[in-house]
């Protein structure tokens, strides 16, 4: 092994290292005092909940565990957004299970709450999921209501999303085991069982001093909206469970018993580990995001036995296409090449930059994927498009657009990896999150911005000191290296992978080595959903 990829290995390694620091103190929610507060209310937390619920030693993934990163701190912050999402088994069936933090703001809503709500929502409608809710909420965060609470993107939302899903018979479950008020009582009733925890669940669409401000009826939270209440008398749950652990058994029961569905038919095989050493991508991955390196030898340890079939080899060649098995599972590759390359003309091509040569390649590839029923994996690491006369004369917008209406015409599922930069046009292009990617995610090395932390703050720098000139003020060399420092500094914490994952950009911010767990899960998941669409480009120049 050479330096450069010692160098590589450590720095990268440091990087998974942070990230599971951060993950780990995100797990706490609120904080050790009111989990022991929700023990000692013979509470389960929402991640004790979930990790009962599914099966043991059956693989997991998280969804949006740094949703909140860095947000709200003024109002003591918002941890996983004050809801933990999964993807995993219960009973061998694959499911995806909501749970609202209770020791976040007794588990109330945020904007970034609802998104990330809405998010695991989508997830089951796109994939045909089985969806279970743990529901234990307060109902929205009253000092943040205007951006919760009316709009098409918002709270009422989920409601709606309750009702399309049943409507395409994809199973929804809730277990109240807390609050459950106001709005927020219409989930669980609209799913199609509803359970409820004696004595720490209640429902009601509003509490006892409500009620008593509205009607000045006296009332206590049990009568007015307990488990003896709703499964005796109003019939609004189905099943009283005498604590945590009895309702999550009975989930388990009610999922083990549901039948199985029509499957999309994707191809797998049996499942081969790579050939080549996994771990290799720490010290392959470069420290800078300007340096030179070969996609080809990432994916050749990310694929089944290291195999990989290549298309169109000698043309486009700063996109990578190809097919190759993960996990077993057949899948197409699209991949920005970081290398500097030839063509036969003897131009250059420079790396991470998508030329027209290579859009055209990947519309074609995209459009090969489609018509085999394959799904379609993206490795992001683009800086863009190529500018200039040349690329402009050339047609590059037309190209770079026959790449998007393929990418956004897609029938089989899409799954984006972000392992370097996600830049501009490029982000698009690669299927960023605005082109439904089933999943996207990030490894800690990811950036996501219009461009680059150092050429945005060359821009906009240009732009203050002309504007500062402008009003008569002198700009000197330290004044503009100051203003340059101050401006580079705020768009590097914007392109960081944490910024992206907190506003659910990005799904997570992921280990290298969980890559093929991640896309393996994301592909059952969408067998579950047969393809109903034909794949047709539209109205597009050629």
């Amino acid at each position: 092994m050479d330096i450069n990829f010692n160098k590589n290995e450590d720095h990268n390694k440091l990087l998974v290292s942070d990230m599971l620091q951060k993950l780990a103190k995100v797990k706490l929610g609120g904080g050790q005092k009111r989990i022991d507060k929700l023990h000692a209310e013979g509470k389960m937390t929402a991640r004790e909940r979930i990790d009962y619920l599914l099966d043991d030693k059956a693989k997991n993934i998280e969804i949006g565990a740094f949703v909140g990163e860095g947000m709200y701190e003024e109002h003591g912050g918002c941890p996983s957004g004050g809801v933990v999402v999964k993807i995993g088994y219960i009973k061998g069936k694959q499911c995806i299970v909501v749970a609202n933090d209770a020791t976040v703001k007794a588990g109330a809503w945020f904007p970034i709450t609802g998104k990330k709500n809405l998010r695991a929502q989508e997830i089951a409608i796109e994939n045909r999921l089985p969806i279970i809710y743990l529901v234990d909420s307060a109902g929205v965060y009253l000092p943040m209501q205007d951006e919760i609470f009316p709009d098409k993107e918002h709270f009422g939302r989920i409601f709606r999303n309750n009702a399309i899903m049943s409507s395409m018979g994809i199973t929804q479950i809730a277990a109240v085991m807390g609050s459950c008020v106001a709005g927020g009582a219409y989930l669980p009733i609209m799913s199609d069982e509803a359970l409820i925890v004696d004595k720490t669940g209640s429902i009601f669409l509003a509490g006892s001093y409500l009620v008593k401000a509205a009607i000045g009826e006296n009332i206590d939270n049990e009568t007015l909206g307990g488990a003896t209440t709703h499964c005796e008398i109003s019939g609004v749950t189905d099943f009283k469970a005498k604590d945590d652990k009895d309702a999550l058994d009975r989930i388990k029961n009610i999922v083990s018993k549901m039948g199985d569905f029509e499957k999309a038919g994707f191809n797998r095989e049996k499942s081969i580990k790579p050939a080549l050493e996994q771990k290799d991508i720490y010290g392959i991955l470069p420290k800078s995001r300007s340096e030179q390196y070969n996609m080809m030898e990432i994916i050749k340890r990310l694929v089944d036995n290291s195999d990989f079939d290549e298309y169109k080899a000698g043309y486009g060649q700063s996109i990578i296409t190809g097919y190759a098995r993960i996990d077993g599972w057949a899948v197409g590759i699209v991949a920005n090449q970081r290398l500097v390359s030839k063509t036969k003309k003897g131009e250059i091509q420079f790396g991470g930059v998508i030329y027209s040569d290579s859009a055209d390649k990947a519309t074609r590839f995209i459009a090969n994927c489609n018509q085999k029923k394959i799904p379609l994996v993206f490795l992001q690491d683009v800086t863009g498009f190529m500018v200039g006369s040349k690329s402009e004369h050339g047609g590059i917008i037309k190209d770079g657009a026959k790449m998007v209406n393929a990418v956004s015409n897609s029938v089989v599922p899409k799954f984006t990896v972000v392992i370097g930069n996600s830049y501009g046009a490029g982000n698009y292009a690669m299927c960023g999150k605005a082109y439904d990617p089933r999943l996207i995610f990030a490894w800690p090395s990811a950036e996501l911005a219009v461009m680059g932390g150092a050429q945005a703050a060359k821009v906009l720098m240009q732009i203050e000191a002309a504007s500062l000139k402008a009003k008569g003020e002198m700009i000197d060399e330290a004044k503009e290296t100051e203003l340059f420092n101050k401006i580079k500094a705020k768009y590097d914490a914007q392109v960081s992978p944490y910024y992206a994952a907190s506003r659910l950009w990005t799904d997570a911010i992921i280990d290298p080595l969980e890559t093929r767990t991640w896309i393996s899960m994301g592909i059952e998941a969408a067998n579950h959903a047969p393809i109903e669409k034909k794949f047709n480009l539209g109205v597009i120049q050629v």
